[in-house]
């Protein structure tokens, strides 16, 4: 069906809206609360959870990515228990895995153990039970436990001897890779970064930032952000309902997105282009983004912001080819250009 009603041009935002709206607003406030000069890697953090993705950072180590995943971890209350699990096993907020190459699928998903007592086995969860998992240098494990991660990130379930366990709804997952240190590393294979919505770069803060957190000692300023209001489980998931049903998102973004990709599949630079299932996972990141910024509507500025994180991780650029961040603003340029024209007779 055809929208040809102007860019901007929405209904009035209605009390379900406006309800998640502040819900992203409060969990936003708290993390910038306990986590300084990282602002937009926070929103883009936040915009992947409503968007119901994955992350994927390229850091340096002590860059703050273990405080940025407590951080948001600390701040969605405890879920119900999964039904599947053992009754006294509730869902973490937050978890963390090193990824080592001895590590096992088990070690991550869990395992059954037998329980004396009951003279039966019992499935003890493994750290992947959480709502928010930060996968720390996720290319040091085998390929065998990268496909256990894979499984869980595709499907938010776990096989473990032939049963399949669900993870909870809001399942979250934050992997690093080390973009320096790539000895003794497993690449990570395309479909397992196809499943990462953003490929994200932690760059270090700004020098005003670092003498910020300096100050904060002996009190981190993980403390500070803990004294304001948390967010439910329950209060996420309808933020992510009503987002795809409240956010308006014109037509043009669509075809500017298939256009987009069509641009990157043909350039000479590029070996291989953006899957469609990129372009799916693009609408609610848009979305996402425009909730985000407090919006009811996409705009330009939201896939100017997400192009690069979206696709980056997606493409093969020639050996001597300028950037990929380069490429993509190139490709991505005329529809921008087309959309903004729309904006303005809107």
């Amino acid at each position: 069906m055809n929208d040809d009603s102007p860019i901007t041009g929405t209904p009035a935002t209605s009390n379900t809206l406006e309800r998640a709206q502040e819900t992203t607003q409060r969990l936003q406030s708290r993390m910038r609360a306990a986590i300084r000069g990282r602002d937009e890697v926070i929103d883009h953090v936040l915009v992947a959870l409503l968007a119901d993705g994955h992350v994927l950072l390229e850091d340096y180590p002590g860059s703050g990515k273990t405080t940025l995943a407590r951080a948001l971890g600390n701040s969605i209350q405890l879920g119900k228990n999964i039904p599947s699990v053992d009754h006294e096993h509730a869902l973490a907020p937050f978890r963390r895995i090193q990824f080592t190459p001895d590590l096992l699928p088990s070690d991550i998903t869990g395992t059954n153990v037998f329980d004396v007592s009951d003279n039966r086995f019992v499935f003890r969860p493994g750290p992947l039970f959480s709502h928010i998992v930060l996968a720390d240098e996720i290319n040091r494990t085998s390929p065998k436990v990268q496909a256990a991660m894979l499984e869980a990130m595709a499907e938010k379930q776990v096989t473990v001897d032939n049963d399949t366990l669900p993870l909870g709804e809001l399942f979250f997952v934050i992997a690093t890779q080390n973009p320096l240190d790539v000895a003794g590393t497993y690449p990570l294979p395309t479909p397992q970064l196809d499943r990462f919505l953003f490929k994200l770069r932690m760059e270090h803060i700004d020098r005003e930032s670092e003498l910020e957190v300096l100050e904060q000692y002996p009190t981190p300023a993980l403390k500070q952000g803990e004294q304001l209001p948390t967010v439910t489980e329950q209060e996420l998931v309808a933020a992510r309902h009503t987002m795809r049903q409240g956010v308006h998102i014109h037509d043009a973004f669509r075809s500017a997105l298939v256009d987009t990709a069509r641009a990157l599949r043909s350039d000479e630079q590029v070996l291989q282009g953006a899957s469609t299932r990129s372009l799916v996972l693009a609408l609610p990141a848009l979305q996402a983004r425009a909730l985000v910024q407090g919006r009811d509507h996409v705009t330009p500025d939201d896939l100017d912001q997400l192009a690069v994180p979206l696709f980056q991780h997606r493409l093969e650029i020639m050996p001597g080819a300028e950037s990929v961040a380069q490429v993509i603003q190139r490709c991505v340029a005329p529809q921008l250009e087309t959309l903004t024209r729309l904006t303005l007779k809107a």
